[in-house]
């Protein structure tokens, strides 16, 4: 595994940016790309994280193939620079894979603003930033796929999720433009909607319940309903394969891609049921 871009050298292999490599659908997907040929620039917060990344890479021989780099996607400098860097040192970026993302949970008003403002610098901000940054190497050449990694919480807004979700519905809308204004240029656009996957997005995210919070028993409900979903959520490689076939697809992608299992039935619900069923199946479920 490759550190840094400095010494790059232009290929002739598709390059892709993955952020949040480190772990979940990143680490993943900076797997699956490198093993499709790519040359694959995997971006973390935390370098010292890289360790599962790079056994992997290693033991599967495509080492060669995956550059580490440190990365905050909050640092729009830090982004322009090392998109500019992929750009000028390989000749050309393919693939924006805009992973990068954690989780606020906790009823509204239990949760400070700044909680709230570190939910959108990373979750939307930082997408916003490293889009922008390889957008001019991409319409230069006139291609290139961005792939946005949503959410369920995207279509629909959980109790105890507000922060989260609300990323999440402003990324879908922010894919939507920026898919109508980038297709005139041959760059595709594209949202990946997950539901439950076995990654750690929970774990290094937060769920606010201060000791005399109003909210508290629905709190420990949403809790439980969380810990169940955790249990059996799926696995991540579903995503990951789907994140291949849209990097590598010979056709133009669509724009929307939920995945996972009862996403597509329950968004179809949301959209046939009277919301005043589902605010009493949701205020069964707090009880």
């Amino acid at each position: 595994m490759q550190q840094g871009i400095a010494s790059a050298m232009a290929t002739e292999r598709p390059v892709a940016i993955v952020t949040g490599a480190s772990s979940g659908f990143g680490l993943g997907a900076s797997i699956a790309l490198a093993r499709h040929g790519y040359l694959v620039i995997a971006t973390m917060r935390d370098t010292g994280k890289k360790g599962p990344l790079l056994e992997q890479s290693e033991r599967l021989g495509i080492a060669e193939r995956v550059v580490c780099c440190e990365l905050d996607v909050t640092n729009e400098a830090r982004a322009t620079s090392l998109a500019a860097q992929a750009a000028e040192g390989y000749g050309r970026i393919d693939v924006l894979l805009n992973n990068a993302g954690f989780a606020v949970a906790g009823f509204v008003e239990d949760i400070g603003m700044d909680a709230w403002r570190r939910q959108f610098e990373t979750n939307l901000f930082g997408a916003v930033a490293m889009t922008k940054a390889v957008l001019p190497a991409m319409r230069a050449r006139r291609s290139g796929r961005i792939i946005n990694i949503g959410s369920v919480s995207g279509r629909f807004g959980f109790p105890a999720m507000g922060p989260y979700a609300a990323s999440k519905f402003a990324l879908e809308g922010f894919s939507e433009s920026l898919r109508l204004e980038l297709l005139p240029f041959g760059v595709y656009v594209s949202l990946i909607e997950p539901g439950a996957y076995k990654t750690n997005i929970w774990n290094t995210g937060s769920f606010s319940m201060p000791p005399d919070s109003p909210y508290g028993r629905q709190a420990q409900a949403m809790l439980r309903e969380m810990r169940r979903t955790a249990d059996t959520a799926g696995d991540p490689d579903e995503v990951v394969q789907r994140i291949v076939r849209i990097a590598t697809s010979k056709k133009p992608p669509k724009l929307r891609y939920p995945v996972g299992r009862g996403v597509r039935r329950n968004m179809a619900l949301k959209a046939l049921l009277p919301w005043s069923w589902i605010e009493l199946a949701v205020s069964k479920l707090l009880k």
